[in-house]
């Protein structure tokens, strides 16, 4: 007989948000292995694949995006980059107005969306969870952050019924390399952290070196590694492009994924007559209003080469990656980088393409590429050209650059082996409970 795990997650697909992919991979595969999950999550822009049991709670939404609402902004843009509008709004002639939002935008990310901007979803989806329970029993709870505010809801959860808790932190909470807010925020959240996880019976993280840090803070609680994955489903293949393509789907992070030493070095190749000119196709989908972009492009004189793209629906944008010679996949520029697997990069093993992994150090990318044989991670500029010149090489020989995955090396990051893992790890916790 099955049991019941209640999932909470603020995204869940169809919501675009990529952290939900893994928490539908979750969802889809954990029947197999004697689990039923009920998803928790916030309102969908539209109705969620029927295979689920979702149950959407009311939201009334973010902060940030209500004072863009209030201020006349557009929800889908950062503040920052509308300042010049506000300023337009109200009066051309107030030249600390950009100062004030910043530091309007500083005290409202500081203090007011504490522990984060959607803090207002913890006593909704609570109060659903106390309807639910008046029907259903769950065996176990699994919470996945971001936002942290999954975490608090499975907290209040925990000590009302005594459930089995899972804490999922696809991204380290205040031991985060990108942590955004002041050391006094920090003391303060990280207290949160502490007492919040220490009710959890088990802790979830996608990489060891993460887990370590969670060790480091957390003494005690036990801490395993699951990682991101890729549904199996979603393998498929379709004619390449005549052309050398290089695709890249998905954000930029305002330059954090820089692209530049791959525009330096394909410029470099061209002029060195190593490369065809109009042989070669860089293609970017997901840009939207990312002027320094352009810059990069104009600075090599790539304008005829690479070509910017809006967002895309996500079956596109599976089948720009499957039809594409080399997939791109960019990562910052960090040394605590080392342990940090992007979502791309499975979504990217899907679709049985060569990826070229630029930026960031040596790390888990670098291992799982050499382990699967997949794609490549140069660690500096001249492997880079290197490599380029190899994959094209293999393009001007064959009439495109041959895929050398393993697919049973590969086959161990998929979603199936993904909730297989986390299906243990419930059996682990139930068990604890019952002992």
């Amino acid at each position: 007989m099955s049991k019941q795990v209640l999932i909470i997650t603020y995204f869940f697909p169809p919501h675009p948000e990529v952290g939900g992919i893994r928490l539908r991979g979750l969802a889809k595969y954990l029947p197999e292995f004697g689990w039923e999950p009920i998803i928790l999550t916030s309102p969908l822009p539209e109705k969620p694949d029927p295979q689920f049991k979702v149950v959407q709670t009311d939201d009334l939404g973010d902060i940030i995006t209500y004072l863009k609402q209030k201020f006349g902004l557009n929800e889908n843009r950062l503040i920052e980059d509308q300042v010049g509008t506000l300023s337009r709004y109200y009066d051309k002639k107030i030249n600390l107005f950009p100062k004030i939002i910043k530091l309007l935008k500083r005290l409202v990310k500081e203090i007011i969306a504490y522990p984060d901007e959607y803090k207002q979803w913890r006593s909704i989806a609570l109060a659903k969870t106390h309807e639910l329970l008046r029907n259903e029993k769950f065996d176990a709870l699994i919470s996945s952050s971001y936002p942290f505010t999954c975490h608090l809801i499975a907290k209040g959860i925990k000590v009302r019924y005594s459930i089995p808790w899972i804490a999922d932190l696809r991204d380290l909470w205040t031991r985060n390399h990108y942590y955004p807010y002041s050391p006094i925020r920090k003391l303060f959240e990280r207290g949160l952290e502490l007492k919040t996880l220490s009710f959890a019976d088990a802790l979830v993280t996608v990489s060891d070196p993460l887990a370590q840090k969670l060790r480091t803070l957390h003494k005690g609680k036990p801490v395993y590694v699951i990682t991101n994955g890729f549904d199996p489903d979603e393998v498929k293949e379709k004619p390449l492009t005549k052309e050398f393509t290089i695709t890249y789907t998905g954000y930029l992070y305002k330059g954090k994924r820089n692209p530049g030493s791959l525009f330096k070095a394909i410029a470099e190749l061209i002029n060195e007559r190593m490369i065809e000119r109009q042989k070669i196709k860089i293609r970017f989908y997901g840009i939207s209003g990312d002027h320094w972009l352009e810059n990069e492009i104009q600075k090599y004189h790539l304008e005829d080469v690479v070509s910017m793209n809006p967002k895309i629906q996500r079956d596109i944008a599976l089948d720009k990656q499957r039809e594409s010679q080399i997939l791109l996949l960019l990562n910052y520029d960090h040394p605590e980088e080392a342990g940090v697997y992007t979502g791309k990069l499975f979504e990217y093993l899907a679709a049985k393409r060569p990826i070229l992994a630029i930026g960031g150090p040596r790390g888990v990318v670098t291992e799982l590429l050499e382990e699967t044989r997949a794609g490549v991670h140069p660690l500096n500029y001249e492997e880079l050209k290197k490599v380029l010149l190899e994959f094209y090489n293999e393009y001007k020989t064959c009439g495109y650059v041959p895929y050398k995955g393993n697919e049973e090396k590969i086959s161990k990051y998929s979603h199936r082996e993904m909730a297989k893992r986390f299906a243990e790890l419930l059996e682990i916790i139930t068990k604890m409970g019952n002992s």
